[in-house]
């Protein structure tokens, strides 16, 4: 049985200093990990759907890792980018490797704009593999703190799947410039669209509501889980 609980992150310095401290919401398996999945958040909230994901992601054998990337008390609308999420990110790796997770078997996800966080993660971080949900900011960055993808994307450090819809943010002739950016990488990339919102896992977040049983977010679900099964191994 999934065991689901909290706990507390540190990023702790050479010489032994607590950088800073993250909350975790965690999905163990039952059994020993296969390794380890940091679900990124856009949301303060968690979502049913969230958690939801993130009980599959331990079915399947994971550790489902999702910091609280808000614990700053940002401002409500706030972006959580640069040197903040990436030591948001280094606590939740870490939290992982104390569990025994081999560093080559973890990897990242983000919906929206986490979606965009996940992918910078991956191209400077050693994570595994990553997989980023409906990630905007293609052409011009999210925030200061950001970099756009397609400038970004050349640079990934890790097998990268980005899954993309029907956006009002995200117009398809960016998801081709997208695509030609990441061909560049010298990591293996696969980018996939979809029609509507069907391919979103985390359905409740979404503009139009979705049918969870739809065969769209059963496609798009099994990608995901898929490319982590393909490259966290």
């Amino acid at each position: 049985m999934v065991k689901s609980f909290t706990d507390s992150a540190h990023l702790v310095s050479a010489e032994g200093e607590v950088l800073v401290e993250v909350p975790l919401t965690i999905c163990a398996p039952d059994g020993a990990a296969r390794g380890g999945i940091v679900v990124l958040h856009e949301s303060r909230e968690l979502t049913d759907a969230f958690r939801e994901l993130l009980v599959m992601l331990s079915d399947d054998g994971w550790f489902a890792v999702a910091p609280n990337l808000f614990h700053r008390d940002q401002d409500p609308g706030a972006e959580v980018f640069g040197s903040d999420l990436f030591e948001d990110f280094d606590a939740a790796w870490q939290w992982l490797t104390e569990q025994g997770v081999p560093r080559d078997l973890i990897g990242v996800l983000g919906f929206d704009d986490a979606g965009t966080a996940a992918a910078l993660v991956a191209t400077d971080r050693p994570v595994g593999a990553a997989v980023s949900v409906a990630a905007p900011g293609i052409l011009e960055p999210l925030t200061t703190d950001a970099e756009a993808l397609v400038t970004a994307l050349p640079s990934l450090k890790a097998p990268w799947l980005g899954l993309y819809g029907e956006d009002e943010r995200i117009p398809s002739e960016q998801i081709e410039q997208l695509q030609d950016a990441a061909a560049t990488a010298s990591v293996a990339v696969l980018v996939v669209q979809y029609t509507g919102y069907g391919h979103r896992a985390d359905y409740e977040n979404s503009a139009v509501p979705i049918d969870p049983d739809d065969d769209t977010i059963i496609h798009a679900r099994s990608r995901i889980f898929d490319w982590f099964n393909s490259h966290l191994r």
